[in-house]
């Protein structure tokens, strides 16, 4: 009987915002697993104690980012760990919009602003800023030029609690076709989904906002498919990955780039795509059982 555990984050008195996470412990434990879910930093989960540790829902990890990848270091000492180590770190790191660039991937252009940098923000278009090491929309917003100011008094903010910025040009055609979201478990595609622009004019990089609004069923185009494959065959130890999702907006040629690439903890959407429940369950055991 493989031992599964499944690293999620502790909601503290609310309810869990992972609703897949119950279906998948159980449909694990059906399928002959002894399966459980355990807050990442409970200090009292012995993830030794597993044949695979799988990360899912650890949507806290992203202000926590260098503790949240030494604990991932030291669970691989002790057990499997999916995905592997060195893709939870360079993933958690958004400048590997970067690396993929540089392998060819059409990716939304990024530049990066640590503390210190020159503060160079578009003049002539609308743009986004937000932490290379965020989820959830989080210090996320969206600027016009004129707007100047604001977006300066969000970078001094993000700077002073040790943040690195990015700033991408706000790709309006997201307002119109949406960010597509492809799945893949254990080297296949899986499903699709899509949902509507998250950054509304006017919100505050700092208010709280929907992260996926008007959340649907989606069917990849065959573009998307592509530009899918080519983003994780740039991913280092790619034949390793159990999961991914790489999530896509249309550029202004209309066509699809990587917005960004969801290795670590990526919501899978099964609610809305039971049909994928067993695929995924069979991915994982067969992780398991390696």
């Amino acid at each position: 009987m493989p031992r599964i555990a499944l690293a999620t984050y502790d909601p503290g008195s609310e309810p869990s915002k992972d609703r897949d996470l119950p279906v998948l412990v159980e449909a694990l434990r059906a399928a002959g697993a002894e399966a459980v879910a355990a807050p990442w930093d409970d200090e009292g989960t012995d993830w030794g104690g597993h044949d695979l540790v799988l990360i899912r829902s650890t949507w806290d990890y992203s202000w926590r980012a260098a503790e949240f990848v030494a604990w991932a270091e030291r669970v691989v000492k002790a057990t499997r760990l999916a995905n592997p180590v060195r893709v939870v770190r360079w993933n958690t790191d958004k400048r590997y919009l970067g690396d993929l660039a540089a392998a060819g991937v059409p990716v939304v252009p990024t530049r990066y602003l640590a503390a210190g940098d020159p503060v160079d923000l578009p003049d002539g278009h609308e743009y986004v800023v937000k932490p290379t090491s965020g989820a959830g929309a989080r210090f996320a917003a969206r600027y016009t030029p004129d707007e100047h100011e604001t977006a300066v008094r969000q970078l001094e903010r993000m700077h002073a609690e040790g943040l690195t910025a990015m700033v991408q040009p706000y790709l309006t055609n997201v307002d119109v076709s949406g960010e597509r979201a492809l799945l893949f478990f254990g080297g296949r595609y899986v499903h699709a989904s899509r949902k509507g622009a998250v950054l509304s004019p006017g919100t505050a990089y700092d208010d709280d906002k929907v992260s996926h609004p008007d959340l649907e069923p989606w069917t990849a185009t065959d573009a998307e498919l592509a530009v899918a494959e080519r983003a994780l065959a740039a991913v280092p130890d790619a034949p390793e990955l159990l999961y991914a999702r790489v999530d896509l907006v249309d550029g202004p040629d209309g066509q699809p780039c990587v917005m960004e690439l969801e290795l670590v903890e990526p919501n899978l959407f099964l609610d809305l795509h039971p049909g994928s429940l067993a695929v995924v369950v069979d991915a994982v055991l067969a992780a398991a059982s390696r």
